[in-house]
């Protein structure tokens, strides 16, 4: 049994497909199937049923990815043990970013970190975050930014920032009028929110008082932008919060429409995620210190009450 056999395995597994397989792990597609039935014939077992189309785990299989994760996750510490003795920060880091933080945060760290650490070669993906929970379970990540916290004890949590939720209200609006907000003003009745799968949609339902009751709408959307229900509020179909990050790109007219919630201001935790395993825990502190760096200058609020990400 090798750990070249085990990779081979996870990445069948992973695609479902031996060609596919093959082509990821960069070999023949002969080579990988020699060395998975080697790996089998060995063991006196099928790890997949070849049957199946697309190729499934055998129930024995399914146990023997699991290890073979384990097993593959402590060899490439390996290499991060020597990396961090050496003080080397490089290599591929394949990252993860939830879609509510990804327009407003990547342009504030990014080039400063490509600049600080030139020999890492940052993989950024779009995903929300049961994608990323899976992947990063999974060993398809090697970190990921998200809202947190997410209660799951295989991953590491390491707060960013904490981001205030504010409110969009048009002109006309019930409260227009009102300075301030608190929370129980708030009524799913005439909030606009994000589709379902966004964390952000989960805390604004979380943090509103009154639930939504479908039955007793004339109008009801979800979108997946923030920029469309901003326009949609403007035509007096309702109200709308954003993480405050994404108030400071609205036209300066529009912006005069936002109002602030009574402290502790109602905000989400945004946290740097990853295994327990801290694989490549060097590049992931140099991430960390640099968005938290570039961001304590933009987030200026101190007093804050977190609101879960989750679905209650």
């Amino acid at each position: 049994m090798t750990i070249t056999q085990l990779k081979y395995v996870l990445a069948v597994a992973e695609h479902q497909n031996f060609t596919r397989a093959a082509q990821k792990t960069f070999v023949t597609q002969p080579t990988l199937s020699m060395q998975i039935q080697k790996l089998e014939d060995e063991l006196d077992i099928l790890i997949f049923d070849r049957s199946k189309k697309p190729i499934e785990l055998t129930e024995i299989g399914s146990k023997i990815v699991h290890q073979a994760r384990n097993i593959v996750n402590e060899a490439n510490r390996i290499t991060d043990i020597v990396d961090q003795q050496k003080g080397y920060i490089g290599g591929e880091f394949k990252l993860g970013v939830i879609p509510t933080v990804m327009p407003t945060l990547l342009p504030m760290f990014l080039t400063n970190f490509i600049k600080k650490y030139p020999k890492v070669k940052l993989k950024i993906e779009e995903l929300n975050t049961d994608q990323i929970m899976e992947k990063l379970e999974e060993g398809h990540l090697d970190a990921a930014i998200a809202a947190t916290p997410l209660e799951n004890p295989m991953i590491k949590e390491r707060p960013l920032y904490y981001e205030p939720f504010v409110a969009y209200v048009p002109q006309n609006h019930r409260l227009s009028s009102k300075d301030i907000l608190e929370t129980t003003d708030l009524d799913m009745q005439d909030m606009l929110v994000l589709e379902d799968g966004h964390c952000f949609r989960d805390g604004v339902i979380n943090l509103c008082a009154t639930p939504r009751n479908m039955n007793n709408e004339k109008f009801s959307l979800e979108s997946g932008s923030f920029e469309t229900l901003v326009k949609l509020a403007n035509e007096g179909l309702g109200m709308t919060l954003l993480p405050y990050l994404h108030t400071l790109d609205i036209p300066v007219k529009e912006q005069e429409l936002f109002k602030s919630f009574k402290e502790p201001s109602p905000a989400r935790e945004i946290s740097i995620i990853y295994h327990k395993s801290e694989l490549k825990i060097q590049i992931i502190e140099a991430l960390r210190s640099t968005i938290a760096g570039v961001v304590k200058g933009a987030i200026t609020f101190q007093n804050v009450q977190i609101i879960s990400p989750i679905s209650k």
